[in-house]
């Protein structure tokens, strides 16, 4: 792995750090932290410089990292809607029912589960107990847990894949701001929405779709759920705006942005003629591959990660200039892997597959004067950040059921957490339905049509190109036995045809 350890502060912390009389004072003091959550679309995890790569530049990300706590082994689901529903609810997809985004899943209903697109009132998103806690919370950009055709998602298990309206079809919009409401984030629990609907890129508004030129990210947008402004010119950019304005009205308050930018999604649109000229005469980075193969495309793309770099700059300038930095903390991570546009040679996979490449993403927490900088390769879940929140807003009477575990404790080094994580997919996209435990160095795989088991050593074989699961079976029967157990615990289901009984 080729981790640039110079752009992260000096030394390896086997978990991070927080400066324990600060943190205890700002909770004497009852005084809650402001937090930016700042999610990417299919950023991959070698897609930054401070993650190892030396084609992609991202030097404001990069310094923001050195200032922050790194997590090296940071995991999502393998796609955008499994990963979003799993982040809001802290909750696995076998309770929300969404395995994978629902039109890409297989066509076989005996094979798969198919994936539920909106998640449903019972299962609470972290905004709402924020706002209960006194939060002024905004949402901005990608949502994606509501489906266009909510109606139709009443018979579950659903006996056909879930379909969605052409691009340029706005019949739906609506009924999705009255009765749909619910399902939108001013309904579970933010004051504000900017763009935040069904979509799962921002070219859907154009009857051209990614073939369009504007693909969404240049003005107009055409989101129905974004009021155009007259100067308008790039998506990220106006996201960026909504925030900043949102904060400067309620920085006399504790306030959550969610402020999930569609970039570096396709479509692949040249956000800088300066930058694309800039990248097509750059050396290609042969430890990664970045560079190597499709110049043009992956040109284009690093222009959007180079404003992706630039607006989480202008978040952090503005929290200085108005003396809020030191009691906001900011987390920077991306959904999954990357797709078919980015590479990287160090890791198995892309955006929708099980292996490395398509579940590990980068993930950096700052807070000055209270997180010690450096990194952390304790394995982390998207589904950590839900109860990391709550008792960062100092809420402990939150009874719902959570699936992960507050990083606050690692990160005052209370103890470091050893537990498995789990993942569960029981309908198919690139890969055949299955769950997968990782534990230690350990990650098993088990495809749950067949039984068949992969087990790899990512300490050893990040590349997840030696299958362990002969050579050591006592290792692959113990993870099995216990990721079979967490199944028949939770009464994770099964696809009609699995020759599984849990």
């Amino acid at each position: 792995m080729h981790l640039n350890k110079k752009l992260i502060a000096t030394g390896i912390l086997s978990v991070g750090m927080l400066a324990g009389s600060a943190f205890t004072s700002q909770a004497k003091a009852k005084k809650q932290p402001n937090i930016v959550f700042i999610l990417a679309d299919d950023l991959g995890w070698q897609d930054t410089g401070f993650m190892g790569s030396k084609w992609f530049e991202t030097p404001k990300l990069d310094k923001l990292a050195a200032e922050s706590v790194v997590f090296t082994q940071a995991y999502m689901y393998p796609t955008c809607s499994p990963s979003r529903s799993a982040l809001l609810t802290g909750r696995q997809s076998f309770r929300t029912g969404v395995y994978t985004v629902p039109v890409l899943e297989g066509k076989d209903p005996q094979k798969n589960i198919y994936s539920r697109w909106t998640v449903g009132k019972e299962h609470p998103v972290y905004a709402e107990p924020l706002n209960k806690a006194g939060y002024q919370l905004i949402h901005l950009g990608k949502w994606h847990i509501v489906g266009p055709n909510p109606e139709l998602e009443k018979d579950y298990p659903f006996k056909k894949k879930l379909s969605q309206p052409a691009n340029g079809d706005f019949s739906w919009v609506e009924r999705h701001k009255k009765e749909y409401e619910q399902y939108y984030p001013t309904g579970r629990g933010f004051h504000e929405n900017v763009g935040g609907t069904w979509w799962g890129d921002p070219a859907r508004g154009y009857p051209k779709g990614y073939k369009s030129e504007s693909g969404g990210y240049v003005a107009p947008f055409k989101n129905p759920f974004m009021k155009d402004k007259p100067n308008d010119e790039w998506l990220t950019d106006r996201l960026t705006d909504d925030a900043i304005d949102f904060m400067d009205r309620n920085k006399d308050k504790p306030f959550f942005v969610n402020l999930h930018f569609h970039s570096p999604h396709r479509p692949i649109i040249v956000r800088s003629q300066k930058w694309m000229d800039k990248y097509m005469k750059k050396d290609p980075d042969l430890a990664t591959g970045q560079g190597t193969k499709k110049l043009e495309t992956i040109a284009g793309y690093a222009t959007m990660i180079e404003s992706i770099d630039d607006n989480v700059q202008r978040i952090v300038d503005y929290l200085e200039k108005e003396g809020l930095r030191e009691n906001t903390i900011v987390i920077f991570t991306s959904d999954n892997g990357f797709n078919n546009v980015s590479c990287s040679n160090d890791v198995r996979g892309q955006k929708g597959t099980v292996y490395e490449g398509g579940i590990r993403v980068p993930a950096i927490v700052s807070w000055p004067k209270h997180i010690k900088p450096g990194t952390c390769d304790m394995p982390i879940s998207g589904m950590d950040y839900f109860p990391t929140f709550l008792e960062l807003a100092g809420i402990n009477d939150y009874h719902e059921v959570l699936d992960g575990n507050s990083l606050v404790p690692t990160l005052l080094k209370r103890k470091e957490m050893k537990r498995p994580l789990f993942w569960h997919i029981a309908s198919s996209y690139k890969n055949p339905p299955c769950s997968i435990i990782r534990k230690g160095d350990w990650k098993l795989i088990q495809f749950i049509l067949d039984g068949k088991v992969e087990l790899y050593n990512l300490k050893e074989d990040l590349k997840e190109s030696k299958d362990l699961s002969v050579e050591r079976k006592d290792i692959a029967d113990k993870l099995l036995a216990e990721l079979v157990q967490w199944r028949k615990e939770n009464k994770a289901p099964l696809p009609p045809v699995s020759v599984l009984e849990y």
